[in-house]
C-alpha cells in the first residue's frame, strides 16, 4: 500500500467513437435484427449511449428501429430466447 495519493491501477482511455459516422452509415435497417442485438443487452434493453459510444442523432435512430422490428416480431420484447 502506497501513501502517495495515486490511482492503483492505470489504464488506457480510448475515444468513445461513434460507428455509424466512423463507416457513414445514415439509415439504420430495422428489418437487421442481427445487427440491432448489438444494441441490446441480455435482457432485452437498449445499451445507453455511454456503453456503445453512439452518438445522441443515432441512438434516437437505433431506439426507433429496435421498436418497429419488435413491432412487426423481428425482435422479442423480453430476452427469453435472444442471443
Amino acid at each position: 500500500m502506497s501513501l502517495v495519493n495515486e490511482p492503483m491501477h492505470k489504464t488506457e482511455v480510448r475515444k468513445k467513437y461513434c460507428r455509424f459516422k466512423k463507416s457513414g452509415i445514415k439509415y439504420i435497417d430495422y428489418k437487421d435484427a442481427g445487427f440491432l442485438l448489438k444494441f441490446v443487452n441480455d435482457q432485452g434493453k437498449l445499451l445507453p449511449r455511454r456503453l456503445t459510444g453512439t452518438s445522441l442523432k443515432f441512438q434516437k435512430k437505433v431506439a426507433q428501429a429496435v421498436k418497429r422490428a419488435r413491432h412487426i416480431a423481428l425482435m422479442p420484447y423480453l430476452a427469453d430466447g435472444m442471443k
